[in-house]
């Protein structure tokens, strides 16, 4: 369906070379979910699922949220400052006072990139003390929130919350910033196609990072020695995320908002899987 809608009205096509790696990770992780499942080995092969189900749902998302920024409307940058301003957010100021700390700089933009180690040490973490109902439930939750997000955004389509960091001695672009001439070319159609090795993640509203973020802390309180330490690492980057992200702070409480309701449904939908695996389990050898 992702790439169904890439050739609704506007043609992407995807570079092959680019693509290598892509599907080079994609073979690796289904070797090693294989060799898993062969060898009786169920750590192996839950952490080769999860990361292969992430692996696919980052390459189909980009791809959908590229196509829909593509056929998107006016932007809703506007009306997402003015959300802002209505709640209190004053970002001129925030930004002023946070160019003053550049260790606190450092360590905000630091969690923030760090999102994908974060999922590393998730999965890894979840699939090695056998926690797989747990890992099943974040993984899901992680991938419904995601496209949701996505389709969110398709109809809610931002530049997000720039400001250029030439003005500040100490602060670092923002990803919203970087990504400008990205989401113009998809809106103007000078880019049409797809580099699989450098897919970037163009949602504004809501924040797919807070989202993600808010259901990991929820995956770390389900391992003792790593729930305080991984919650902290979690909400830093929460923080984080509408500076270095260049979100709207509406964008970021959105993303929290899906975050419970995407961990009840992934509940829901994989209690049969669970039950399944109980009862098996139980079963004489």
């Amino acid at each position: 369906m992702s790439f169904l809608a890439a050739q609704y009205h506007h043609r992407f096509t995807v570079d092959p070379i680019r693509a290598a790696p892509a599907i080079a990770s994609l073979v690796a992780l289904g070797s090693a979910l294989a060799i898993g499942r062969y060898t009786a080995r169920p750590r192996l092969a839950a952490g080769a699922t999860a990361f292969l189900q992430m692996t696919l749902f980052t390459l189909l998302g980009v791809v959908l949220a590229y196509a829909l920024a593509a056929n998107a409307g006016r932007l809703w940058d506007a009306r997402l400052a003015a959300a802002d301003r209505a709640i209190g957010f004053d970002w001129p100021v925030v930004l002023a006072l946070l160019d003053t700390c550049p260790p606190v700089i450092w360590l905000l933009g630091l969690a923030y990139h760090s999102l994908t180690l974060q999922m590393i040490v998730v999965i890894v973490a979840l699939s090695g003390m056998g926690k797989f109902d747990t890992l099943r439930i974040m993984v899901c939750a992680a991938i419904l929130s995601g496209f949701v997000t996505i389709l969110i955004s398709g109809l809610t389509p931002a530049m997000g919350n720039l400001f250029d960091p030439s003005r500040y001695a100490h602060l670092w672009p923002s990803i919203a910033w970087l990504e400008q001439g990205l989401i113009s070319g998809l809106r103007d159609g000078s880019r049409r196609v797809l580099d699989l090795s450098m897919l970037m993640g163009i949602v504004s509203f809501p924040s797919f990072h807070a989202t993600l973020a808010a259901i990991f802390i929820w995956a770390f309180g389900a391992m003792p020695r790593l729930a305080l330490p991984g919650r902290a690492w979690a909400i830093l980057t929460i923080v984080a995320t509408p500076v270095f992200g260049g979100h709207y702070g509406v964008d970021v409480i959105m993303g929290l908002v899906l975050a419970p309701p995407a961990l009840r449904a992934a509940r829901r939908l994989t209690r049969h899987r669970q039950s399944f695996h109980r009862v098996d389990s139980a079963l004489p050898a």
